[in-house]
């Protein structure tokens, strides 16, 4: 006696045949299928077949995965393994594609797109729709409907004359006349030798026609040599002018291939250039460095309060321009370091009435962490953050341009991308770079549907992945190309096989996954970016805490400076150029700017001299008491200003200047002159005609003027935007399960009929409050399992299946069969009872 259980007759039953671990498979691979969860594994089933929740599974395909699909919905319905095998390898086979097949179908019986055994393969009906050609959706396949399908619309007569021109006998209804057209273009041999009879002219048609688009164009008097391949069916009219290439024929001549090219193996992504670890990990730290840097002088610039915020968010171009010009990069990179701070919470808008952009208290707090750790924040938030900067400067679905910090950046798909790029990098030889354009393959092969089935400029997912490879340079992910060993752990990927460690951070123990590993959890991205800075920071250049003066009024930082080091020079003089080293430059003005600042020229000649590895030149110490004597000799307060002097000579020659005419100064006394202009515009006049004046406040003493940082009150750094729900982790997935078992144990569960209204299969049981209590009282005592209809407060109905323990003050208490518990239940919200079979 056979024990084999018996074939499944629907999806459901497919997916009810199916262990806890395979259920678990596909809930994680398609996790819209438990938003929310569903109350047993028929509404799993329906779900799993909606037109939305398919279309999301195909796009997860891989291509091989979706030829396989694709070859099915031109298959009979339902297929053998053995047919399917012959459309994807042909009727000569072919070893990968034989060898690939086992795996790209248990991909699509793993995400419930394929039910049956390999006997009886069948498609989920909404996919078949979705992959079927159809003239209005030709098939990526190239193939044409079937005869039966070309043919439904024909009349009887002209079926049967094509019928009799083929050389088949007659038959009595439409119906039978395509069947047997078709047993003729499925018959091999037979159709071998039909075709050996046909003109050239026409064999050349159809094969212009076979590998697709099947459809073509005729007139109302064709060709003879249309006319034969339309007399005998191998061309049939679909339209007035339009004919079809029937499936069956266009499979003969394919020798039964549905697809031109399968493609069961994923392209190589092969090294284009390799390099030494130790030079792709030093190039990526240094790339890393001025990324620290180039951040910080963003937020420096932006510190007394940045640019304005646009009426509809974001930054005007005008003022990325700037900030292009101020960081000394292109636009579209100032674009990426603005989009980065903001992602990573250092700056936001301050919300107040004159709306502007400001660093945030995060960024301090930022900036005292280690720069190893500062990296590692710049470059987790990059990798799981949805905004792209590479989309500003285009159009949104309403022709608006899209600018930086501006709404409509998230692209869902960014993440997924940058993690696949970095793991493609990190499937390479230590050291190695790849090609640029192998990895588009190769991420095209992956999801080729993401790009609408194509794969050029205009497809984001291609897009992404450029920026992704140019970005991770920018950061310091990447080296030369090449994946560093810091950016490795920010993945928390293995060392490739051969590493051998070299510091004493590259010992420290590292949450390894596999490569193919999905994108990281919050707590396993907190793991993986320490151990990047652990990596990193062995690699970053120390701060210095002396510069290098020079006799020609400059100074050389030949590298980074200690923090307060770098905040008093960035006062006393200005930037004259960056790189390796930094320089310096001394000025009049910068050394007012420090004057002005507090200090004094006894200050300034002690700093110089303890941060100097070289003398203090002696034009520099001359421009610093020179500027030291004449700061103050003016003082400015408010009159609306005024100004005086004990050096009534130095009064009259301001008076005598033409250039004060806009000051519109008079004397009050021989020390004192009055302006009718405010303070800071007569402090402004006065030194660009050439005099040190200090402002003093109004008790007579100097103010010290220093920049006061601009804040905006905490914020959070923006949010990702998911692409469709998130994946859900082990605890829910069991507690679905579990939920999905018991609903469908209760939806299922054999039940006694009380009577002829009683409800159908998937129904809530009806009955009134007066049955429903006395059958409650009933179960309490003899212990019987029954079947509820329940709806909670929320309105929710659900099935479920409980023993009841007791019954009073209108609860119910019971063992609950479907949550494994025990629970009390308002009998007012059980729509009904019933009781279930003794079996």
């Amino acid at each position: 006696m056979s024990t084999e259980a018996p074939a499944p007759r629907s999806l459901a039953e497919a997916l009810r045949a199916r262990d806890d671990s395979s259920l678990a498979a596909l809930l994680r691979s398609r996790p819209d299928l438990i938003t929310p969860v569903p109350t047993d594994l028929t509404q799993l089933a329906t779900r799993a077949g909606t037109r939305a929740s398919v279309v999301r599974a195909l796009e997860r395909l891989d291509r091989f995965a979706l030829q396989t699909a694709e070859a099915l919905a031109v298959a009979g319905d339902p297929a053998t393994y053995d047919e399917l095998l012959g459309l994807m390898g042909g009727d000569e086979g072919e070893p990968l594609v034989t060898a690939a097949l086992p795996q790209a179908l248990g991909t699509l019986r793993e995400q419930a797109l394929v039910w049956g055994g390999d006997d009886r393969l069948r498609l989920v009906r909404t996919a078949r729709e979705l992959l079927a050609p159809s003239p209005q959706h030709p098939s990526p396949t190239g193939l044409g409907p079937t005869v039966r399908e070309a043919t439904a619309g024909m009349s009887p007569g002209r079926i049967q004359e094509i019928v009799t021109a083929a050389g088949l006998p007659s038959t009595h209804d439409p119906v039978s006349a395509a069947d047997a057209l078709s047993g003729l273009f499925r018959d091999r041999a037979r159709l071998s030798a039909l075709l050996d009879e046909a003109p050239a002219e026409s064999v050349e048609v159809l094969e212009r026609l076979v590998w697709g688009p099947p459809y073509g164009q005729v007139t109302a008097d064709p060709a003879p040599r249309l006319r034969w391949l339309l007399d005998r069916g191998l061309l049939l009219p679909t339209a007035p002018g339009t004919v079809v290439l029937p499936r069956e024929v266009a499979l003969h001549l394919r020798a039964g291939r549905a697809h031109r090219t399968p493609e069961p193996v994923p392209p190589a992504v092969p090294a284009a250039a390799t390099h030494a670890a130790k030079v792709v990990d030093a190039t990526a730290a240094g790339q890393a460095f001025t990324a620290l840097a180039t951040v910080e002088e963003l937020l420096k610039e932006w510190d007394e309060g940045g640019p304005a915020v646009l009426r509809a968010g974001g930054l005007s171009v005008r003022d990325l321009k700037r900030t292009a010009v101020a960081l000394d990069v292109s636009e579209p990179v100032a674009a990426f370091w603005v989009e980065l701070a903001y992602g990573a919470g250092l700056i936001a808008s301050d919300g107040e009435a004159d709306e502007r952009y400001a660093a945030t208290p995060a960024y301090d707090e930022w900036l005292e962490r280690p720069a190893a750790e500062r990296w590692a924040h710049l470059a987790q938030t990059w990798l799981t953050a949805t905004r792209t900067s590479g989309v500003i400067g285009g159009r949104d679905a309403k022709d608006r341009t899209l600018s930086a910090l501006g709404p409509g950046l998230d692209r869902s798909a960014a993440p997924e991308v940058r993690h696949r790029v970095l793991v493609l990098l990190a499937g390479l030889p230590e050291g190695a770079a790849p090609d640029a354009e192998s990895v588009l393959a190769r991420l095209h092969w992956e999801r080729p549907l993401r790009g609408g089935g194509r794969r050029d400029e205009d497809d984001l997912r291609t897009r992404l992945a450029r920026w992704t490879l140019s970005e991770a340079e920018l950061l310091g992910v990447t080296g030369r190309g090449a994946l560093s060993s810091h950016g490795r752990a920010l993945l928390a990927l293995p060392a490739p096989a051969g590493h051998v460690a070299e510091g004493p951070g590259d010992r420290l123990p590292v949450h390894h996954r596999p490569a193919s590993a999905e994108p990281l959890s919050p707590a396993e991205q907190a793991v993986a970016s320490a151990a990047a800075a652990r990596l990193l920071a062995p690699l970053l250049p120390e701060p210095l805490d002396h510069v290098l003066l020079q006799a020609d009024l400059t100074a050389v930082a030949p590298g980074p400076l200690e923090r307060p080091l770098a905040e008093t020079l960035g006062v006393l003089a200005d930037v004259e150029s960056k790189g390796g080293a930094t320089v310096y430059r001394f000025t009049p003005a910068s050394v007012r700017r420090a004057l002005d600042a507090g200090r004094s020229a006894s200050d300034l000649h002690a700093f110089l001299a303890a941060h100097s590895r070289t003398p203090v030149p002696q034009p520099l110490a001359y421009l610093i008491d020179d500027v030291a004597r004449r700061h103050g000799h003016l003082r400015v307060g408010a009159a609306s200003a005024y100004v005086r002097c004990d050096d009534d000579a130095l009064l009259n020659e301001i008076l005598a200047d033409k250039r004060a005419a806009g000051l519109r100064l008079r004397r009050l006394a021989p020390t004192v002159l009055a302006a009718q202009a405010d303070p800071a515009t007569l402090l402004e006049g006065l030194r660009a005609m050439g005099f040190a004046p200090a402002a003093e406040s109004a008790e007579g003493d100097v103010l010290i003027t220093r920049a006061h940082a601009h804040r905006t009150p905490p914020r959070t750094a923006p949010e990702p935007v998911p692409e469709g729900p998130p994946a859900p982790d082990a605890t829910l997935l069991t507690a679905a399960i579990r939920a999905i078992r018991a609903g469908d144990l209760a939806s299922t569960a054999p039940r006694k009929e009380v009577s002829a209204a009683s409800p159908a299969s998937g129904e809530l049981p009806r009955t009134s409050s007066a049955e429903t209590l006395a059958t409650m009282q009933a179960a309490v005592l003899t212990g019987q399992a029954l079947w509820i209809g329940y709806v909670n407060a929320e309105g929710a109905a659900s099935q479920r299946v409980i023993a009841p323990v007791r019954v009073e003050g209108g609860f119910v208490t019971a063992y609950d069969h479907t949550a494994d518990e025990v629970r009390t239940y308002p009998l007012h919200r059980i729509t009904g009872v019933a009781e279930l079979a003794d079996d």
